[in-house]
């Protein structure tokens, strides 16, 4: 009997439990972990915790998700895109210059756009005037335009746009996804998406601000992945910041990949105007600057580069090889460099091939004429704040670098990327040296090479000091100038 009433209690405690459940308030929902992104695609872009928009690669293989440290439920977090953090990995050389590239850019710098449709809640015309404020952050530091075309292919399209929309990242109304953009170089290069149902704002932080996304998106479309750097455009995290401005590490990212502004065309007028009482519409074509004469020149800088002798001035470069001037020289340095500025106090090349560009409180390296980096800031090579004057590549496998600026030098290692110390040596310790120089060089046999002015020092590197009957000039020397009858040294 006994046995009989437990089998019954257990049935009734197994038909009431479900019944028990639902009159129960449900459990608090767990927050989930971002699962592994698809081959082909990423993670829907949503506010609050999870990713605010994201940018499509061309890339096959999966990545994962940057995960976020837990906050308390009561400390806001703000709004995040959902393109993967770059990975730790990195080279040392990478997270000093923290901003990441996508792999991709455009061949060209002239670049078109198109919007095919609007949100709701803005003006026509605002639309159009913010894209083109967005765009104009980057143009602003790059040769690259921006131009506007209302119908027929675009470089760069823009559409604002509902749920599945074809590319397989669809957006999810209102508080959730909010734009999505594609690399260069990908299946669909130059597509910007933005989510039609959010509040779109322009100005203001009471819905999504327009220009603060549109120009983080663009960023992506340029080529542009995320960066480390606080307080930067290309940061994963959105802030309402006005008014809106790129930061170094911005800066440095795009001009990596696509150089700096071309120099504003000088206007000069024609040598030759029109005549009295002919009336004219023609314009006569503007010279290009003449190039400095290299017999009467001071230098810039001078460098080795693949065994061939450069002397830069003015942004122009004379290239000697096997001690004679090459035809179609001087010509601009930005013909070989991209982006290079002008003039350059400094330059050198390494053992690995790169070539080092300084000027002023900054410097840029370059792999032949690609460029790798730059414009950075020479307090990361540990000078502070002192600029160069010269530098040399020194040694057999040119792995002695000395730099040298105000009658003094440093020692600079490759493999750490910094200088010995931020104390500089005096340079009275190149003897028979002037401790002031311009430019300086080393040849093919181990010399170096030490400019002043229009004249130079060679110095012996087992003597190690200058050689006798020096200093010499250049022009004669190096250009075969004639020597003036009265020279004074």
């Amino acid at each position: 009997m006994a046995r009989a009433a437990g089998f019954r209690g257990a049935v009734l405690r197994v038909l009431l439990l479900p019944l028990l459940l639902l009159l129960l308030p449900p459990p608090p929902l767990l927050a989930r972990a971002p699962r592994p992104l698809d081959a082909h695609r990423r993670h829907p872009l949503r506010k609050g915790s999870q990713p605010w928009h994201e940018a499509a690669s061309g890339s096959l293989a999966p990545a994962p998700t940057a995960q976020e440290s837990p906050r308390p439920a009561s400390s806001p977090r703000p709004p995040r895109c959902g393109v993967p953090d770059p990975p730790d990995g990195l080279s040392a050389r990478n997270r000093q210059k923290r901003f990441v590239l996508s792999g991709g850019r455009w061949e060209k710098t002239d670049l078109t756009y198109r919007i095919l449709r609007f949100p709701w809640q803005l003006v026509r015309e605002q639309v159009r005037q913010t894209v083109a404020e967005a765009l104009q952050v980057w143009s602003e530091v790059t040769p690259l335009t921006f131009t506007e075309v209302h119908e027929g292919h675009a470089d760069i399209t823009i559409d604002f746009t509902r749920y599945w929309h074809g590319d397989n990242l669809p957006f999810d109304g209102p508080g959730g996804i909010l734009a999505h953009a594609f690399f260069p170089k990908t299946h669909r290069e130059g597509d910007v998406h933005f989510d039609y149902d959010e509040t779109w704002t322009i100005g203001n932080n009471q819905g999504t601000d327009l220009l603060q996304v549109a120009a983080h998106e663009f960023g992506h479309v340029l080529g542009l992945q995320h960066t480390t750097a606080a307080k930067a455009l290309m940061s994963p995290f959105y802030t309402f910041r006005y008014p809106l401005s790129l930061s170094p590490d911005d800066r440095r990212g795009i001009q990596h990949l696509y150089g700096r502004p071309r120099p504003a065309p000088t206007s000069k007028p024609p040598a030759v105007g029109p005549q009295p009482g002919v009336d004219t519409n023609e314009i006569a074509p503007l010279e290009p600057e003449a190039p400095p004469d290299a017999c009467e020149a001071t230098f810039d800088a001078v460098s080795t580069i693949r065994g061939e002798l450069f002397f830069f001035k003015a942004g122009f470069v004379w290239r000697l090889r096997g001690g004679r001037l090459q035809p179609g020289y001087p010509a601009l340095a930005s013909r070989h460099w991209q982006g290079l500025p002008s003039p350059v106090d400094a330059a050198f090349e390494d053992a690995q091939g790169h070539i080092w560009f300084f000027q002023g409180a900054q410097y840029w390296v370059y792999n032949g004429e690609k460029p790798v980096l730059g414009p950075a800031p020479i307090s990361e090579l540990g000078l502070l704040g002192s600029p160069i004057q010269a530098a040399l590549a020194w040694g057999p496998e040119k792995n002695k670098i000395y730099f040298f600026g105000g009658g003094d030098y440093w020692r600079f290692h490759l493999s750490t990327g910094r200088v010995d110390s931020p104390v500089p040596r005096r340079a009275t310790d190149w003897r028979g040296v002037p401790p002031e120089i311009d430019a300086a060089f080393r040849d093919a046999d181990g010399y170096a090479y030490f400019l002043r002015g229009r004249l130079y020092w060679k110095f012996d590197p087992v003597k190690v000091k200058a050689l006798e009957g020096f200093p010499r000039l250049v022009g004669p020397d190096f250009f075969g100038c004639t020597e003036p009858a009265n020279t004074f040294r």
